[in-house]
């Protein structure tokens, strides 16, 4: 989902609720601390240079409890990012969450609430590891010892 995106289902809902991937709910009384620009410049484990760019909103709670944060007032806080961060509109969503550890999650819109979804890790440079295209391996076989990039 781009920041975009979002703008527009705002414009659709009365209400803000976030789902979590394991179908539980952001308490309604959430935060949103911090809209960012995150950027990496990266090297993959091929050698191959990188870079990403998202749009990131860290939600958090505290104790007050009757705090709701309308669609109105999310929508005029991303204008007022635009302000700050530029022309972002056609960037991905990350949501940072408190939970065990900060998570951090893509995002979608069901049409009724917008859903935290799960990221995983991948080698962008299978090809340089040797890793078969449907292969089923450990997370760090790319990158063990007697890898073939690392």
């Amino acid at each position: 989902m781009k920041l975009s995106d979002v703008k527009h289902s705002l414009s659709q809902v009365s209400g803000i609720r976030f789902k979590l991937p394991d179908g539980s709910y952001v308490p309604p009384h959430f935060h949103v601390t911090e809209v960012g620009l995150v950027t990496k410049h990266f090297i993959d484990c091929g050698g191959v240079e990188r870079r990403e760019a998202a749009v990131n909103f860290q939600l958090w709670e505290a104790g007050d409890y009757n705090h709701r944060l309308a669609p109105q007032k999310f929508s005029h806080i991303l204008d007022v990012s635009k302000k700050v961060l530029g022309n972002v509109e056609d960037l991905p969503i990350e949501v940072e969450y408190q939970q065990s550890t900060i998570g951090k999650f893509g995002l979608e819109f069901d049409g009724k609430d917008f859903v935290l979804t799960a990221k995983q890790t991948a080698c962008l440079a299978q090809d340089a590891c040797g890793i078969p295209e449907k292969a089923q391996k450990p997370a760090s076989a790319c990158c063990s010892p007697g890898g073939s990039c690392c």
